[in-house]
């Protein structure tokens, strides 16, 4: 599957810096290119972040929840253990970026691309997403619970104990990931695209035993 992804919008020029080294609760924050800051550990409700760029920023333990993202790109940033739950973001980029443990459950996503990334344990559960791209990320023990997805794509990721159970899997293309088990639920496999050693691993996990004999 080919999942088409509007790239963010952003000016010809930036300003390079700028912002304010503690955000504040619900102010909108636009057009900057921010390289080598720290965030960690900052606490704010209802950010807007709109046109910018992010390169090596560390939103580690940031506490951002309902945080609305549109045309950001965040390159090589650290959002370990991050909490953007309830967030909507809109045309965004993440890439060669940290997500171990991050927050995304409840958000909405639209045109967003995660590439390179390092999502070990990160929360999606409960997301709606659309026109969305996991490529090359490892995704170990990441929760997809109960999300809705409307093209989405996940590309060369390793899945390997990811939860997707409560989640319609209708059109969503496995056959170039790579998991030895993952949480699925069986009313919502229809349309799900594997390999032939994937739907085998898929059969085990409902109890099926597969005889050759």
């Amino acid at each position: 599957m080919s999942v088409k992804i509007q790239r963010p919008k952003l000016p010809p020029a930036l300003l390079e810096g700028g912002l304010p080294s503690t955000f504040t609760e619900a102010e909108y924050y636009q057009g900057h290119n921010v390289t080598d800051e720290d965030y960690m550990y900052q606490t704010a409700e209802r950010l807007h972040f709109d046109q910018l760029i992010f390169s090596r920023v560390s939103f580690e333990n940031v506490t951002f929840p309902q945080i609305e993202i549109t045309d950001v790109i965040f390159d090589k940033c650290n959002f370990s253990n991050a909490d953007f739950s309830d967030a909507v973001i809109h045309r965004a980029e993440f890439k060669q970026s940290k997500l171990t443990g991050a927050n995304f459950s409840g958000a909405a996503l639209r045109h967003v691309t995660f590439d390179d990334c390092m999502g070990n344990m990160a929360a999606f559960g409960f997301s709606n997403q659309r026109h969305v791209q996991f490529s090359m990320c490892s995704l170990r023990q990441a929760d997809f619970y109960e999300s809705a997805f409307k093209k989405v794509d996940f590309k060369e990721c390793q899945l390997d104990s990811s939860n997707f159970a409560e989640t319609s899997l209708d059109g969503i293309d496995f056959t170039t990931c790579e998991f030895d088990n993952i949480t699925i639920s069986f009313d919502k496999l229809a349309g799900c695209i594997v390999t032939s050693e994937q739907a085998i691993g898929f059969s085990k996990a409902f109890g099926i035993v597969i005889s050759d004999e």
